[in-house]
Formats: structure tokens, C-alpha cells, sequence
């Protein structure tokens, strides 16, 4: 099956492509020759991965998934939840918006956070289905490791002495977000199958 992956982010292509059995087809956006931005206007995760979905699913006629990540810290009130990846501006870096995480919890005691993802699935019919995965843990006082990317430096997994920024890509995927989000839609590949 030929599953269409709506994101220009590398990263997390390379993330998901680790994820997939490799009997799934995995084509990202850049792959195709398809290099335009489609404004995540939504109010929540799930609303920017549908829209997403539903506009490359649009386009390719092939079965899509999209996914959408926030960082969402409690002292925060769940900020910077739907805003993750332009927390400190349009145009913010990865740094930038670090940066500025870190100075918004200078003072706070409290620095429990969790990451979630919510991947949006639309098959051949254009039936829609959304998946989502969890991991909470808590907010470093400074950025610790080279690996990863976005928050990754800052973002230690409850029972780990790491950050994620700190484990190989192997050891992450086991316990992320966006491995939990993507084993939950696999399984549900496979049920179909069966």
C-alpha cells in the first residue's frame, strides 16, 4: 500500500519511515515534488492533521496521514500545545522557541509536561480516522544532547534520566509520542487486513 506522508519536516519523515513496516509504501510531500504549505489554521492537534490529510489526500488521490505535535506544559496552562512549532514567532527556530520555553519557566517549580501527537489516517474511500500518542515528562532546566529535534533538548520522559535529544533514534521511538500514535495506526492497518 502506497500511504502518502503530508509533511515537508524531515525529521519526522525519517522518524515515521523507522516506524512503518516497510510493506507500506511511504511517500513524503518533498518525494513527490510537492513543495507548497498549507496554513495549519486549526484550534487543536487534530483539526490541523485533518486538514492537512484531507488536502494532500485531495491531491494524490492515494491514502494520507498527517500528523500534528505540541508541547503542552502544565505551569503553562498547555501552552505552547497547538502553537508548538511557532512559539516564539512566525518565523521562529527550534532554538527560538526553546529559548523562549526556558525563560517562561525560569522561576516555576512545576515543569511536568507532556507531548502528544495525533496522526490523521484518510483511506482510498476518504474515510477519516485519527490516532493519538501520549508521553509525559518534565521540562530541563537547560538543553541537554545533540540528537533529535524541536523541543527534543529540553523534554526528559518520565523515568528516564535522558532527554530525548540524548537517546538514539531507536530507544525514542520505543517510548515517543509519535512511535505510540504510529503503532496504534499500524495495528489498525493490520486489522483491516485481517
Amino acid at each position: 500500500m502506497k500511504l502518502t506522508f503530508a509533511t515537508h519536516n524531515e525529521n519526522k519523515a525519517f522518524e515515521l519511515k523507522n516506524l512503518v513496516p516497510e510493506r507500506y509504501q511511504l511517500q513524503t510531500l518533498g518525494e513527490l515534488g510537492m513543495h507548497e504549505d498549507i496554513p495549519e489554521t486549526g484550534s487543536s492537534l487534530e483539526e490541523n492533521a485533518l486538514i492537512k490529510a484531507r488536502y494532500y489526500h485531495g491531491k494524490t488521490g492515494e491514502p494520507c496521514i498527517a500528523d500534528d505535535t505540541g508541547l503542552e506544559v502544565a505551569a503553562l496552562q498547555g501552552a505552547p500545545g497547538v502553537y508548538s512549532a511557532r512559539y516564539a514567532g512566525e518565523a521562529a527556530t527550534s532554538q527560538d522557541n526553546v529559548t523562549k520555553l526556558l525563560s517562561e519557566l525560569k522561576e516555576r517549580l512545576d515543569r511536568e509536561a507532556r507531548f502528544r501527537t495525533v496522526i490523521a489516517f484518510i483511506d482510498h474511500d476518504g474515510r477519516e480516522y485519527l490516532f493519538e500518542g501520549i508521553v509525559k515528562g518534565r521540562i530541563t532546566t537547560t538543553a541537554r544532547g545533540e540528537k533529535g529535534f524541536g523541543y527534543d533538548p529540553v523534554f526528559q520522559p518520565e523515568g528516564y534520566p535522558l532527554t530525548f535529544a540524548q537517546m538514539d533514534a531507536a530507544e525514542k521511538n520505543e517510548i515517543s509520542h509519535r512511535g505510540k500514535a504510529v503503532r496504534q495506526f499500524i495495528r489498525f492497518l493490520q486489522e483491516q487486513k485481517s
